[in-house]
Formats: C-alpha cells, structure tokens, sequence
C-alpha cells in the first residue's frame, strides 16, 4: 500500500512524534497513525474516534495497510477510550483550541507525558493550559495553509517553563515563545497583519486594545532580536 500523503499541518505533527505507543486523538481517516507506525516513529498506536462515519474509514484505512496489530482503532470522546498509562504521547489536531483544552481537561490522569497539538485557530489557550497544568513547550512551528496552523509539543516538567524567560509574556502567549526567537517571516507576516487588523478598531478597554498592544510587543522584540 503507498503510504497516505499528509498536508503540511499533519507532516509537522507527525516530525514532532517519536515514542514507544501514541494515541491519535479524532483521528479521522486515520493517515497520521499509518505513517507514525510505518516510518518507525512509533512502535504501537491507539486511533480514537468519535463519529461512525470517520470511525469506519479509519479502519478500512488501517486494515488496507496491514497495520491492524499495531494499530488498534477505537470510538469513544477524546481519551476516555485509553487506560491511565497507557500512552507514553498523544496528538490533537484539525480542532479549535478550546475545544482541544476540553478534551485535555477531560482526560485527567489519562494525559501522557508528551502532547503534540495543532489547532485551528490562536494556541493562547493551549499555552495557557500548558503553563497551569505543569507541561513545557518543547517546539513549535507555524504552517501556511487555509490559515496558519501553529503545532505545538509539550512534555510534562517541573517547575517555570523556560520556554518563556526574558519574553513579554501577553506576546510569548499570544504568538509562541519560541517562535518569537526564532522569527520565521510567517510569524512577522501574521503580526503586521494583527496590527493592520487591530489598529482602527482598538479602544483601552477594548479586548482589540490589549490583543494590538500584544502584537506590538510582539513585533518589537522579533525586529530587535
């Protein structure tokens, strides 16, 4: 069988996993566990998914692939369908952030020491998430596409993540510690068009007002790296 193809988001997310078993969080057709079990990545995979019809590609998916002894495809909500320690990481993608924090708040003492995360809109909430839950941002990357899609991995540590030292932390939240070191010109583009965006419509008390003045700072210290 020739291996599914993966859109940009998806090959960042799967560059970001290497372990022993790895849960795929709505993994819909299911292509990123195939390619994480077939490239080495991973040695044993738990596909959950939710919807029938999603469900039912997945494993014809995996089932074309020969992969049913390493992939073990299973329907149920976000991580009620894994056993506590069973995973040593899990991926969340194609979700809006929120709805990816519910899933992650839901999962309790079921969340895996190393979470791959790419949502569909602004990560602050998975980065607020991260700090309070005692997990560390690890990497992060920004991928063009229908939007930008930002995919993060955390790994559960000890005490301040490091990640966020010396930064302005509304921007660090807002856009992503590491990529405010790092620049990439995806990361400029999306500040200046934050800015253009924010800018006639700011107002102090505005939510627009400190989401601008985040852009701002954000701008100021990637042009004063």
């Amino acid at each position: 069988m020739t291996l599914p193809t993966l859109d940009a988001r998806l090959g960042a997310v799967l560059d970001l996993i290497r372990a022993d078993t790895h849960a795929d969080i709505g993994t819909d057709h299911a292509r990123l566990p195939v390619r994480l079990v077939r490239e080495g990545r991973v040695s044993r995979c738990v596909a959950v998914e939710l919807n029938p019809g999603p469900l039912a590609l997945a494993r014809r998916m995996v089932a074309r692939a020969r992969l049913s002894e390493q992939i073990d495809v299973r329907q149920g909500d976000g991580f009620a369908p894994l056993l506590a320690g069973e995973v040593q990481s899990a991926s969340v993608t194609g979700m809006g952030a929120y709805t990816i924090c519910g899933i992650l708040e839901r999962a309790g003492e079921k969340l895996p020491p190393a979470l791959v995360l790419q949502p569909n809109d602004s990560p602050l909430w998975l980065r607020t998430w991260a700090r309070a839950r005692g997990y560390h941002l690890r990497s992060e990357r920004l991928l063009p596409g229908h939007w930008t899609y930002p995919v993060l991995r955390l790994e559960r540590a000890e005490g301040e993540d490091p990640a966020y030292a010396a930064l302005p932390e509304a921007a660090a939240l807002r856009y992503g510690p590491l990529l405010l070191r790092e620049g990439p010109p995806l990361l400029l583009e999306r500040v200046r068009a934050d800015i253009a965006r924010l800018t006639p419509v700011a107002a102090p008390g505005r939510e627009a007002w400190d989401e601008l003045a985040a852009a701002r700072e954000a701008l100021a210290w990637v042009e004063g790296r």
